[in-house]
């Protein structure tokens, strides 16, 4: 089979499985998973050569924490240090310990191997972690941090591992299985050229990216990001080390420079795709016939593996400092096993540590654990959702008499508001309903109540029916324009001054019958325009002439619109017509000015 008849089936296996996974509601890497054990030998057989497969495939991982390296740099590294050395050490060792009692439980004879096995699978896969935490949008939330300190310290830590593996490993055995004899006995000695060798990179990589970035040859400079990314990855790997840390580094070399973004923007395709194909190559090596023939047991020991390696992490990640939700995602997130276990197993079975039939099982449960991770984070978000619905929210009681102004919602422009109106000693009653905004506000000395201001009964025991105003200032559309409908129809006598987030929003507002509504960009964006024109050489005058015409040609175009927003056709029409007008209005005044 020729190389574009296999990247053609890999391509039809992606482009088949994973949208019906999404379509689902499932993790895109369940996706990928699925399509490489559909193309494996254990179902369709289209491959056979799954550790040649795994080995290339590796690549995606590699530009993924390039990536990574690129979003972190060193300063940050170091505030995670405490996620790094504390929380990712003592997951390796309670992980390994817990693990390794268990597997030494079913093949009692060798100690070796259970703690191999156990050292194993206490890695978490860094691919698939990042790629997840990435679709979720998650890699800065608090869970997402702390896993990724645990994972950058399983990078390291692999490496002895490693290192020791191949020091046992015959002489004669697969080159692939091992770290080559020599990086064992001069690992010293690499380190220091390869200290060096960063030392020099770090000096000659800014000028250089600049020469290259300066003959403006686009994809020049994508071959040099490229380039970049492997050169160090095989660097890292011929000192013995891990080519995804290599590549991480290298990240973090270019993190701080100006040609970040742009490296990132080149890499991201080729990631996307290669880190698809690895998880691909997973499926692929994944072997269902041990599975079909012991699907209890397998079963089993995966839903054991995942269970004891939540259950280890959850508590280490309360004493890291999460909160229940957030340590109970990161306990998931990292309870399944990952890619190093490939390469630790593979140098095992060389060495004759384990057997071919443990490596197998080994493989199986890394595959197994990868697929019970999104449908666990799913069902913990489902049910942490419930919880939270299910909670009522103690909102504070207000204990004030009646105020003419009530002010629902105290970001940004209910404060200035409430500034303004107890300069002029204007008594209000606040409501925002974001504890986290309440106790900060509430530093500054401010009188504020936390409290949902939609709701009917919260309105009541603000005296809603005693005031003369609402300041309506929230945040979410749906709920500014929920509560104006209340309003309305409730205390039709409460005059509303409301905050449109948009063009529609004011729209909506007006059409509910909300006369005071003012759009929170326009007025700045108007000022601001003012200051330019004045700046590019117009005179005071020139400049303000210009903004006040701008402002009554939008009133009339926002009048016209008005009247026809709900007919999307006629309101395209509508904007392409003012756009027109004002062109044209502009164009007569500079001939008048002539």
């Amino acid at each position: 089979m020729s190389f574009l008849t296999e990247t053609l089936i890999f391509l039809a296996a992606a482009i088949l499985v994973v949208p019906l996974c999404k379509r689902l509601g499932l993790s895109s890497v369940l996706g990928y998973l699925g399509a490489g054990v559909l193309i494996g030998p254990h179902a369709l057989g289209i491959f056979t050569q799954t550790r040649e497969l795994l080995h290339f495939a590796e690549i995606g991982v590699v530009l993924l924490l390039f990536l990574i390296g690129l979003e972190l740099q060193p300063r940050r590294l170091w505030v995670m240090r405490k996620a790094v050395l504390h929380l990712g050490s003592a997951q390796m060792l309670t992980s390994t310990l817990v693990l390794s009692g268990v597997f030494y439980w079913f093949v009692r004879d060798s100690v070796s191997a259970a703690v191999l096995l156990g050292f194993s699978l206490a890695l978490s896969s860094t691919a698939f972690v990042l790629q997840l935490l990435t679709e979720q949008n998650r890699l800065n939330h608090p869970h997402g941090r702390a896993a990724f300190g645990v994972l950058l310290f399983q990078d390291v830590a692999v490496i002895p591992a490693i290192v020791v593996l191949s020091l046992l490993a015959p002489i004669g055995v697969d080159a692939a299985a091992q770290t080559s004899d020599p990086s064992a006995q001069f690992i010293g000695w690499r380190v220091a050229l390869l200290l060096a060798g960063l030392g020099a990179a770090r000096l000659l990589l800014r000028p250089l990216l600049r020469w290259i970035a300066s003959t403006g040859i686009h994809e020049l400079f994508v071959a040099a990001g490229l380039a970049l990314v492997i050169g160090a990855a095989l660097a890292f790997q011929a000192a013995g080390l891990s080519m995804g840390l290599g590549a991480f580094v290298a990240g973090m070399m270019v993190a701080d420079s100006e040609y970040r973004h742009q490296l990132e923007t080149d890499i991201v395709p080729f990631k996307g795709l290669l880190l698809g194909l690895f998880f691909m190559a997973v499926g692929s090596a994944t072997n269902l016939a041990l599975l079909s023939e012991m699907p209890i047991m397998m079963t089993t020991l995966a839903l054991t593996l995942v269970a004891i390696k939540a259950f280890s992490i959850y508590p280490l990640a309360r004493w890291y400092g999460l909160d229940h939700a957030e340590a109970l995602r990161g306990a998931v997130t990292l309870s399944q096993s990952g890619e190093f276990a490939f390469v630790l197993l593979t140098s095992a079975t060389a060495a004759s540590i384990i057997s071919t039939e443990m490596f197998d099982t080994g493989i199986l449960l890394v595959t197994l654990s990868m697929i019970t991770t999104p449908l666990l984070l799913k069902g913990i978000e489902s049910r942490l959702h419930k919880q939270s619905s299910a909670q009522q929210a103690v909102y504070d009681s207000i204990d004030e008499p009646a105020n003419p102004v009530i002010i629902a919602g105290f970001g940004r422009v209910g404060q200035i508001v409430g500034r303004l109106l107890t300069m002029r000693h204007i008594p209000f009653t606040a409501l925002e309903i974001n504890p986290a905004q309440v106790d900060f506000v509430r530093q500054f000395g401010n009188k504020i109540y936390y409290g949902d201001a939609t709701r009917m009964d919260l309105l009541r025991t603000a005296h809603i029916e005693q005031a003369q105003a609402l300041v309506l200032a929230l945040d979410e559309e749906e709920a500014s324009i929920r509560l104006a409908e209340t309003i309305r129809e409730t205390f039709p006598h409460v005059t509303i001054f409301a905050r449109a987030r948009n063009r529609h929003h004011e729209m909506v507002l007006r059409e509910l019958g909300v006369e005071h509504v003012v759009r929170e960009t326009l007025l700045s964006s108007l000022a601001m325009s003012r200051q330019l024109l004045q700046g590019l050489g117009d005179s005071h005058e020139k400049a303000a002439e210009s903004v006040a015409h701008f402002q009554a040609h939008d009133n009339t175009t926002f009048a016209r619109q008005m009247a026809v927003f709900r007919d999307d056709h006629a309101f395209k029409q509508t904007t392409r017509q003012a756009t027109e007008e004002l062109k044209q209005l502009f164009d007569a005044d500079a001939v008048n000015l002539e």
